[in-house]
């Protein structure tokens, strides 16, 4: 049988919950932090953790293929550093006048 056969415990769907719950709060708390520049990056980094717990846990891949599971998270890294890359060069040129 496979490991998408077995129920996965209460428990554990609890704590993710509890950790997504924990990063939206988190999120919630970096929007008043003066960081500068860095406001998006952080914003983004929380989102992407957050993505990757659904992702682990909810979406199964933590019982996968290793191999599934080296290319999420090389995928959610290249992504991430795009969608950084992307968010700093539009914040970079923009005008504050």
């Amino acid at each position: 049988m496979s490991d998408h056969s077995k129920s996965s415990p209460l428990k554990m769907y609890f704590s993710v919950w509890a950790a997504l719950l924990l990063g939206t709060f988190i999120t919630y708390k970096a929007a008043y932090i003066e960081l500068g520049r860095f406001n998006a990056a952080v914003a983004l980094i929380i989102a992407t953790v957050k993505a990757l717990l659904v992702a682990l846990f909810f979406m199964h891949i933590k019982g996968a293929h290793e191999k599934l599971l080296k290319l999420v998270v090389i995928s959610t890294v290249f992504f991430l550093f795009i969608l950084l890359f992307l968010s700093m060069a539009d914040y970079g040129t923009r005008s504050w006048s």
